[in-house]
């Protein structure tokens, strides 16, 4: 059966397809792919990895047109960054009311 596998970092990315055998686990499919090789910064033992956006664990056997996904932890934290953008806007809105 044909699976992919995707990887991305904000400047370069893969996409590796693949044919496995049924019953292949996707942590069999991303080794089977050779991204390690590529991006050392991978660690299955940290990085989390899903198929098709929903979050699985490396023993989850995959189906036919599978994408798996390996994701890059992230770098900050989204609730905090939209935290931070609305308390600028209201600022930034304070501070028009102040010089009308």
């Amino acid at each position: 059966m044909i699976v992919e596998v995707a990887y991305a970092l904000p400047d370069k990315q893969s996409l590796v397809s693949l044919e496995v055998e049924k019953g292949t686990t996707l942590k069999e499919a991303i080794e089977a792919s050779g991204i390690l090789d590529s991006f050392e910064q991978i660690d299955l033992t940290k990085d989390r990895v899903g198929i098709f956006s929903k979050f699985a664990t490396l023993d989850t056997v995959l189906r036919e047109k599978d994408r798996v996904e390996i994701y890059r932890p992230l770098i900050a934290d989204p609730k905090k960054v939209r935290k931070e953008r609305a308390a600028e806007g209201k600022a930034m809105r304070s501070n028009k009311k102040a010089k009308n």
